[in-house]
C-alpha cells in the first residue's frame, strides 16, 4: 500500500513538472522599445494592435506597458512573424512605421525568431541623414526596438 503510494506521488509530481515545463514553452516574451523617428526620443505608445503569421485576428491583449516606456509583449511559442500598430493620444491615430524608405502605413511583419536570436532594431526612414546616425542603437535578444512617428497634417486629413 505504502509502495503504491509513493508511487502515485511520484507520478504525480513527473506529470506536475512536465506540464510546467510544457506551459513555460508555450509564450514566447518580447520587450518592445519605441522611438520617435525624427527626435529619438523614447515614445509611449497608447495602444497596441499585435497580428501574427498574417491572420486577421488582432491581439491588443498580449501587450503589458511598463512605467520606463517599454512594454511586454507575450506571443504562442510556435509564432514565425508579427505585426505591430502603435496608438497614441489615447486615440485611433496609429504611427507611422518609420522603417521603410517610404514610411510605411500597412502591415511590417517582423521575424520572430531573429527577435528571439539577435534582437532587432528598425531602420529609422523618418530622420534626416545627418541626425539619424545619433539614433543608433542595438537590441538584445528577445528585443524589438521601433522607430515611429504621428501623422503629419495631411495624412489625418486622408483618414
Amino acid at each position: 500500500m505504502a509502495r503504491r503510494t509513493i508511487g502515485m506521488l511520484v507520478l504525480g509530481c513527473v506529470v506536475a513538472l512536465s506540464g510546467g515545463l510544457h506551459a513555460a514553452e508555450s509564450t514566447k516574451t518580447i520587450i518592445i522599445k519605441v522611438f520617435d523617428g525624427k527626435t529619438g526620443r523614447a515614445v509611449m505608445p497608447t495602444g497596441y494592435q499585435v497580428r501574427v503569421d498574417h491572420e486577421t485576428m488582432l491581439h491588443p491583449d498580449w501587450v503589458k506597458q511598463n512605467e520606463d516606456g517599454t512594454a511586454e509583449m507575450t506571443i504562442p511559442a510556435d509564432t514565425h512573424e508579427l505585426a505591430l500598430h502603435l496608438a497614441y493620444n489615447n486615440s485611433m491615430d496609429i504611427y507611422v512605421n518609420c522603417d521603410k524608405e517610404k514610411n510605411a502605413f500597412g502591415d511590417v511583419w517582423y521575424l520572430v525568431p531573429q527577435i528571439m536570436s539577435k534582437g532587432f532594431v528598425t531602420e529609422n526612414g523618418c530622420a534626416k541623414a545627418k541626425v539619424s546616425g545619433k539614433f543608433k542603437t542595438t537590441a538584445l535578444p528577445g528585443e524589438l526596438i521601433l522607430f515611429v512617428r504621428e501623422k503629419n497634417m495631411i495624412e489625418r486629413v486622408k483618414d
